[in-house]
Parts: structure tokens; sequence; C-alpha cells
């Protein structure tokens, strides 16, 4: 066989290979971010318009996340929190619309006491995305019955999933459940 021959073909399959393991990264990579972002993973595809977009738009999340100093609560802040959450759930009784403002507040005064941005609506999401995708849905199911609820769209039981889906997601910001299940 003529050298430049051998050359090429050593070429080809050193280029073969690495497309091969470049494919098998980039897969890995998706894999890695389905599970980490379960719906949320799809959501993104959907609103940013395709998988690369989407997948570069939640490594960005996570990247962002890990710069921002986030910590579990101390057992005095969880009591505390869990103490205005009943108060919240309590005042929906007589002021549903006064308990979804202050669900949100709380919600967000959460995040807040963990280390997560408090911006804008979208920030948050996309912050507390990161680690806890799985009630994100609910987060932005409670936000958008809090919008309708200021401007006078809402009935007691949209109300009520308002509080369930931020109920959901301030278990989740609190830990509570890991502890349960822990004990």
């Amino acid at each position: 066989m003529d050298t430049s021959v051998v050359i090429l073909l050593v070429i080809l399959v050193i280029v073969a290979i690495g497309a091969v393991a470049w494919t098998m990264f980039q897969k890995r990579r998706t894999e890695n971010l389905r599970e980490r972002f379960g719906p949320e993973y799809d959501h993104t595809i959907h609103e940013l318009g395709g998988q690369r977009e989407a997948e570069a738009e939640l490594e960005s999340r996570q990247k962002r996340v890990e710069d921002l100093n986030i910590r579990p609560l101390e057992a005095a802040e969880r009591d505390q929190f869990v103490t205005a959450w009943r108060s919240t759930q309590a005042q929906f009784v007589d002021e549903p619309t006064a308990a979804i403002a202050a669900a949100d507040r709380l919600v967000a005064e959460v995040m807040r006491a963990r280390g997560y941005s408090i911006g804008d609506f979208e920030q948050r999401a996309a912050d507390i995305s990161v680690d806890h995708a799985n009630v994100l849905a609910n987060y932005r199911a409670a936000h958008a019955i809090a919008l309708a609820n200021e401007r006078k769209e809402t009935n007691t039981e949209d109300l009520r999933q308002a509080m369930v889906h931020y109920r959901a997601l301030f278990e989740d910001l609190l830990e509570t459940r890991e502890r349960e299940v822990a004990r």
C-alpha cells in the first residue's frame, strides 16, 4: 500500500472515532439534561423552538445557579416559614384573594432565604428549575392564576388550585419531604 493511502485511512478512522465520540457525548448530555430538568426540558424546547437552543439555555441556568450561594434553611427559619404558611392557608378561608398574594410573596421569601435570586418571575422560574424542576409547572400554574386573580378573572376553585400549587413548591423549597423520608 502506498503511504499516502495509509495516512488517508488513518485520518478517516480518527475522524470516524471522533464523530462517534461526539455523538455519544451529545447523547449523554441530552440524557443528563432530560433527567435533571424533567418536564422543563420539553417546555424549554417548546419555548425556544429547538433542542440545541434549549440545551444551551438549561446549561446556562445550571452555571448561573452554581454561582449563587444556595443553602438549606436553618431549623428556626424553616419553622418560621411553616408558621407563616399555616397563617396564609388559614387566611384563604376568609380572604382567598389576599391569601394568594401572600402565598406568592412567601414563596419568594423562601427563595431569597435559600439564596435564589428573586428578580422577575421568569428569572425565578429559571433559577429554581435547576434544583426544583419537578414542581416548576406548579409554580407557573400558580403564578398564572395569581395574575388572573389580579385582573379579577378567577373563581374560588382557581384560587384553591393556586394554593395547592404554591404549597407544592413551598414544601419542595423547604426540603420537608426529604427530611420526613430520612426520619
